[in-house]
Parts: C-alpha cells; structure tokens; sequence
C-alpha cells in the first residue's frame, strides 16, 4: 500500500484528505506535529507528499526544497494560494504539481496517481491481451484473426489505459489525465471524440461495446 504524507495544517481539510485516501486503498500519513516536519519525512519516507503552502512554522515552499536536497519522492501543493507567482516558485523549488482550493476530487486524485506512475514508471510490455483483442503499443495496432487496424496516438493512449485497467471502472477525468501526462492539452469533448473514434475501430474487428460507458462512473472494459 503506497504511503502519502499529508502536511496540512487546517484539520478539517487535513480529514477529508485522510477519507479520501483511505477510500482509493492509499495509506495515508497526516502530520500533526509541525516541528521537525522534514525529520518525519526523511523517517516515513512516504511514496508521495500533499503540501500546503502556509504551514504553522514556516512557508511549505522552503520545506520543499529542504526535502529535495534529501528525497525525491514526488511532492503535490495542495493550496487556497491562487497567485501565478506562488505556483511557479513551487514548482521551480521542486514540486511536481500545484492544485488550488476548492479542488475537485476526481481530478485531485488522477494528479496523484499520475504522480506516483511518472515516479515508479513499470516497463510496458510489447503486446496486451483481453477478450481476444490483441494491442501491439510498438506499432499502435489493434489485431484479431489476421486482421489489423491502425490506432492514431490518442486512441492508442486511450485504449492502453483501459486494457490495462480491465474490469475496473476508468474515470473520464483518469482518461483525461492520462493525456495531459504526455503533454498534450485534451478537454471532455475531445476524450468523447476520441472514444467514438476508437469504439468504431474496435467495430471494425468484431469488438461491439468492447468498451462500456458506465454512466455518471466513466468506462469499463
């Protein structure tokens, strides 16, 4: 179970951070003591860490780049601070992300997976499998019996994430992210295009509601 430090000062939201961790299977570490904050760190040595910027003692700004001349685990502003200025000197001291209060959930949680996947990357294999279909990631080719389609870069994304999530429910927002990891800007309407693009391949072997839409959860393969 991957370990997040929470270092949030204000109880109430340090509580729902809690909650929300525990409900996505994560353990999480709320810090109370705002002592020797990097001590607890260097001794935790969490997989990841949800930051404020205003802390008790002093700036979370100056603790992170405390931490990073110890550890590199990825780090994550969660912050009321909206200022451009704020945001950028977070991120040049060493976070990997900055998301402003009131933040939204699905997407508060995307960033964290998204996080801790570009910390831990795993190596992918050549070929997935499931129900008979067959994703080629080298070439972006979908194949069954003997036949072949071409996948553009979005969809072969798309389709890579679901087959490697099958069974699970795969939020919009899990999706959404997993585009914007690659640096590529993509809004809800653009995912539905995309996805209509790729069912209608998928179709085009055989595979009809390969991909299920689950409404008001996302897809599910």
């Amino acid at each position: 179970m991957q370990k997040i430090m929470i270092i949030e000062d204000d109880p109430m939201t340090r509580d729902e951070l809690v909650l929300l961790l525990k409900n996505e299977t994560f353990h999480p570490i709320p810090v109370t003591d705002f002592t020797d904050i990097l001590d607890q760190v260097i001794n935790c040595s969490p997989d990841l860490i949800l930051m404020d910027v205003g802390l008790p003692d002093r700036s979370g700004l100056a603790l992170c780049a405390d931490i990073r001349r110890s550890a590199d685990m990825p780090i994550i502003f969660v912050t009321s601070r909206d200022s451009v200025m704020d945001e950028l000197k977070a991120l040049s001291l060493g976070g990997d992300d900055y998301i402003t209060k009131p933040y939204h959930i699905p997407v508060l949680i995307a960033r964290i997976k998204a996080a801790l996947r570009r910390s831990n990357p795993s190596p992918e294999p050549e070929i997935l499998e499931a129900k008979g279909l067959k994703l080629n990631l080298i070439k972006g080719v979908i194949s069954a019996d003997d036949r072949n389609v071409e996948l553009t870069r979005n969809e072969l994304r798309i389709l890579t994430h679901m087959m490697t999530h099958a069974g699970e429910i795969v939020a919009r927002a899990d999706l959404i992210d997993t585009l914007w990891e690659h640096q590529i800007y993509i809004d809800d309407n653009t995912l539905s295009v995309n996805m209509t693009r790729l069912r209608t391949k998928l179709e085009m072997l055989g595979f009809f509601d390969f991909i299920k839409t689950r409404r008001g959860m996302g897809y599910q393969l």
